[in-house]
Formats: structure tokens, sequence, C-alpha cells
């Protein structure tokens, strides 16, 4: 099927409501997404909510929420409608039973009147005659009729090799040991993924089908059902999958892999979640690698999706939402950074300092909890062998400290800036042979803290007359 410029672009993102959103189902709608806004089409949210043995209750709001949060907005979908609602499938159950209804009529489906132990009875007699179960071997002859009870199943009635185009991998093909009869609605009334996307897929107008490769293997029967039915299908988007750290095999729990919803209570920007996972798996072909949302709608395109799997790297995710956090604008920062912080911390001078120690909100939390900002509110408790540099004698950091308090004190408060202040320490250290032996007692004196930000950002917080009187006390404690 080749592409056709005047047809409108319709996507869809279609979640089963059975546990948390994870990484690999937010690619998912955010290819959808990108393809359906890049094109000025249609993104549906649909809720595939058939598998009633499975649902966790809340499943739903979750999935919404967590593309909210995202910004990966539907144009219709289960909480605003459409031209072509209801958008859950257990409440679309009347358009699957028109269709099952065709497909008995076309001689294309037969109630199953077995139970499951005579299933399993011929599942084992193949086993001991050593060749594959196949479904279609027991069609019962005269089938009854069907009346919702029991199950309806798809009848393969041309078992033949079918070849498709995908829009990423080009050619696939599958021989027809891949088909059998299928079940189309289950004896609860509620259809299989099989029937039901393919008529939701029909009846929305969807153009384009986005999901992973777990589908290919399945292809064959939805291709036999679309020929049954009579329709064309929508053009095939195989995703390459997310490969765990390692890269070996898909992500999963044990490598970390996530709630969405975690990330953003970690403290990550939804822009930068957006970023990180549309590169796992497409490339915009040009060196540049932050992007917003409106850069990835312009940039987007399937012609770049790969076809092998992309590495989950957590590394480069906190990369990627700190580029992202040095480009929020100046209040905004605030809020976020105060929404972390107790009250008694809450300082604007501690901004600065704080984005230079973090790549997530979270780690906030992690500093707190070390105590990487106690300087600011409690005096730090300095140990004399603490403040010597290498092999420099007392005397010499004693010194050292006595010229950088003479400095700052005939420094005018109004450029007591960091800028100002790293050129004078630098001024001073100029003369010595290791600028450490100026910067290291200084940083220590100020902060009390082993490892802390550089003496610059330190004095600005603490202010002149702080920082005066914490080197005034380190000076007498080497004397």
């Amino acid at each position: 099927m080749n592409n056709n410029p005047d047809q409108k672009i319709i996507t869809r993102f279609a979640p089963s409501p059975t546990g948390f959103m994870h990484v690999g189902g937010i690619r998912t709608a955010l290819y959808a997404y990108l393809y359906a806004k890049k094109n000025n089409g249609t993104f549906i949210l649909r809720i595939e909510d058939t598998d009633k043995v499975r649902e966790v209750e809340g499943s739903i709001d979750h999935i919404m929420e967590s593309l909210k949060w995202l910004g990966i907005e539907w144009n219709e979908g289960p909480d605003i409608g459409g031209p072509n609602a209801p958008y859950k499938q257990s409440e679309r159950l009347e358009s699957y039973k028109k269709y099952a209804q065709i497909l008995i009529d076309k001689g294309f489906a037969y109630a199953d009147p077995y139970t499951e132990e005579e299933v399993e009875i011929f599942r084992n007699k193949a086993v001991e005659e050593k060749r594959p179960f196949l479904y279609r071997d027991h069609r019962p002859e005269n089938p009854p009729v069907w009346n919702g009870t029991v199950p309806l199943r798809f009848k393969i009635t041309n078992v033949k090799s079918y070849e498709w185009e995908d829009l990423v991998r080009g050619k696939l093909q599958a021989g027809p040991e891949a088909l059998d009869d299928f079940i189309l609605i289950k004896s609860d009334g509620y259809p299989t993924y099989n029937l039901a996307h393919i008529i939701d897929d029909l009846e929305m107008g969807v153009t384009h089908i986005m999901r992973g490769d777990e589908f290919i293997s399945s292809t064959p029967k939805f291709l036999a059902l679309y020929e049954a039915l009579d329709i064309k299908h929508p053009y095939f988007v195989t995703l390459p999958p997310i490969m765990g750290p390692d890269g070996k095999k898909k992500l999963s729990k044990r490598d970390g892999a996530k709630d969405i919803l975690e990330y953003k209570k970690e403290g990550y920007l939804p822009e930068a979640i957006l970023n990180f996972l549309a590169f796992i798996g497409w490339n915009p072909g040009i060196d540049k690698e932050i992007f917003t949302k409106n850069e990835l709608i312009e940039a987007f395109n399937i012609k770049g999706v790969h076809i092998s799997g992309g590495k989950f790297n957590e590394e480069k995710l906190d990369w990627i939402n700190k580029e992202h956090m040095k480009n929020i604008n100046e209040k905004e920062l605030e809020e976020y950074i105060f929404t972390w912080l107790p009250d008694e911390l809450k300082i604007k001078k501690l901004i600065p300092l704080i984005m230079e120690r973090i790549s997530k909100f979270n780690d906030i939390k992690q500093m707190i909890e070390n105590g990487e900002l106690d300087f600011f509110y409690k005096k730090p408790d300095l140990q004399k062998e603490k403040l010597i540099y290498k092999n420099v004698s007392p005397e010499q950091i004693s010194k050292n400290l006595k010229n950088v308090v003479d400095s700052f004190e005939n420094t005018e408060e109004v450029d007591f800036t960091k800028d100002k202040i790293k050129a004078v320490l630098m001024e001073l250290a100029s003369d010595l042979e290791s600028r450490g032996e100026l910067l290291h007692p200084v940083r220590f004196a100020l902060s009390g803290l082993d490892k802390s930000p550089d003496p610059f950002i330190l004095s600005e917080i603490l202010g002149k007359e702080e920082s005066v009187e914490r080197l005034k006390k380190a000076i007498s404690l080497l004397e």
C-alpha cells in the first residue's frame, strides 16, 4: 500500500486498562500522536477493556492522567467523545456482534461447541502423534447456531502464505503454518483483540496502526479477517522494542521499568520524558538531541523509525532532563525547586547552587538528606585537619584565609556576587604554588562539608558578613 497524500491521517492509541502505564506504551502513544499532529490529522484514545478478568480498577483514569501529564492530547476519546463514540470497547459490543453476524452469514465464522476438556484431548493427541495442534483440524461438521453463550471462532477458509508491507520494515511474510481458526467473541460476550481492533479501526477511519513487533506473528490472522470482511487494512507501522540497559533483552520490571507517573514523582520534566522516549527507536536525521514537544512534532517522520531496538539508558534520561531544566524560565524554575524544599530553605540564592548539583528535582531530597544544604542555616562544625590542603602548613593556610577576609571586607556588599568573588579569590590564588591551598580551606570553612559547591557560590549565598565570620572562625581554629 502506498501513502495517499490526500488522505487525512488518523492514528490511535488503544491501551488495555490492566495495570500501570509503562514506557513502551507511552512511546507508542507518542509516535502515533506526533505523526497525527505533524500531518494535521486526528489522534484517538481508545480503551480496549474487553479482558475483564485482568482489568485493574482505576487504570483508565491512570492512563489518561499519564498522557495528560506528558502533554499527549487526544482529539477523540472516552472523556471527550467524538464522531465515533463510544471509545471504550466494552461499550461497543453491538458493533462487534453486527460484524460477527456478517462473518457467520458469509461462512467465515462458527459457534465453538467444545468444552475445555475436549480441546485438551485434541491437544494431547496431537502431541502423541508428534504433530502441531491445529484447531481447524477439529471443526464441528454441524456447529450449533451461535447464541452468544459459546465462543465464536473465525474459520480459515484459505490456508495460504501472506505477504504484506510495513512502513518501517518493508515487505514481511508468513507461511500457512501461522494460520489457524481463532476466537472472535468469547463466551462472556466480549470480543478478542483479533476482532475488536479491526472493527474499531474500520469504524473510526484509522489510517496508520503503530504497534510493537510482538504483533507481527499475528498479522496473517488479521489479514485473513480483513479479506473475509472485504475491507482494506490501514498502514502497518511496526515499532522497535525498547531494550534493557544491556541491550540484550526487552526492558522489564527487573531492569527498572516503572510506571510512567513514577518519573513525575521523581521530578522529571514531561518534555524531557517525551524527548528521551522519542529517541529510543527514532532519529530525526540531524545532529540535535534536545527537542521541545513542538520541535518533535515538526521533525517526526516514519522514515526515521528504526528497525532494531534501542536501549533504555537512565543516565541519558538524566542528561536530557538536565538540559530541559536549563531552559525553564526563572519563575517556573523557582516554583519547581521550592516545591521540594522546606520553608527554611526556600531562598532564591540557593537555586543556582541546587541547579549545579541535580539532574532531576527529586535529587533535592537527596541533597537535604545528605546535609548538603545544612551550611545555609547551620554553622559548620570545623575540624582543623580538614582545613589543611596537602602538605601546606597551618600557618600558611591561616595567612591565605586572612588575605581572603581582608579582600572580602574591602568588597562592597553590592559587588558581593559569585563572579566578583571568583575574580578576587583567583587573583589571591595566582601568587600561590597551587590554587587548592586557598580554595580548599575557603570552601571547607564556609560549608564544613567534604563535598560542597565551589566557594564563589557559597560566599554569594551566605553573604559578605556571614562569609567573613566563618572564615575568621577557621583562622582562630588554625591558630
